[in-house]
């Protein structure tokens, strides 16, 4: 009976969509995170009688046909990389994008990471680096004795040094773009590294032409909706429910034709 491995595949889908559903749920309060979106795809179909197949030796040819599905397959599970909201911190390093663009961030390996996550911190160098200390690229210094740290949109870091009343450029922040930001490749710790799908990066100040700016003493927070979360994982929870009905009535049909004297 067929009944059985189909609704055995629709169980198999919609608990790959709660896995989804229950990490968008998971990463509310993370920083830049972007929700996801499981989707899907039918599976082959058996020809019981193929349409436009002859039905007569008149020329009449079948309408219809007879085709009968076998299931569901995960088909990708789609990043969405929509704005999130800007909150506003205390923090004179913290930045956020508006727009589009990713900050590059080196790794300890010497390959280059991308993230949206803005809240980054001086390490003992006066380097700005990420909360895992992990150096913001191209490098940005802060001097030792500085009074103030201003970052304007375009990227420009200026400070304001003990014993000088006019602010001085030390650095500039830049942001990669890609054509395909969904086909980046999660590492977790809010990283992601380029691969064939999305592109080469391309690297610019903000608010160059195709960029977003940047915003001080605001972190993005992660786009995920809670009602709309929570609804998508009652919808998941009742078509994972009505697929193990049709297990059950599977069973039961079988068993009926078993016992048949």
């Amino acid at each position: 009976m067929r009944a059985l491995s189909t609704a055995a595949s629709g169980m198999l889908a919609q608990q790959l969509n709660v896995e989804v559903i229950s990490n968008n749920i998971a990463n509310m309060n993370t920083i830049a995170f972007k929700r996801q979106r499981a989707e899907f795809q039918d599976l082959l179909y058996q020809n019981l009688e193929r349409v436009g197949a002859a039905s007569s030796d008149a020329g009449t040819v079948v309408p219809a046909g007879i085709q009968i599905g076998v299931g569901v397959k995960s088909g990708s599970v789609y990043r969405i990389g929509s704005q999130g909201n800007l909150s506003a911190t205390e923090n004179r390093y913290d930045l956020a994008i508006e727009g589009r663009g990713m900050f590059r961030i080196v790794l300890p390996s010497g390959d280059d990471a991308y993230t949206r996550a803005g809240n980054f911190q001086i390490g003992p160098d006066g380097q700005l680096v990420t909360d895992d200390g992990y150096t913001v690229a191209p490098g940005v210094a802060i001097p030792e004795g500085a009074r103030d740290v201003v970052i304007d949109k375009t990227g420009q870091v200026q400070v304001l040094l003990d014993g000088d009343g006019s602010l001085q450029t030390v650095g500039q922040i830049e942001l990669a773009n890609f054509i395909n930001e969904t086909g980046l490749e999660a590492i977790g710790d809010n990283l992601y590294l380029e691969t064939a799908a999305s592109g080469a990066a391309s690297v610019a100040t903000p608010g160059s032409p195709g960029f977003g700016t940047v915003l001080q003493g605001y972190v993005e927070t992660a786009n995920v909706n809670a009602v709309q979360e929570i609804t998508a994982l009652i919808s998941a929870q009742r078509a994972y429910e009505m697929n193990s009905k049709v297990i059950s009535a599977a069973d039961e049909m079988l068993s009926t034709s078993s016992n048949l004297r």
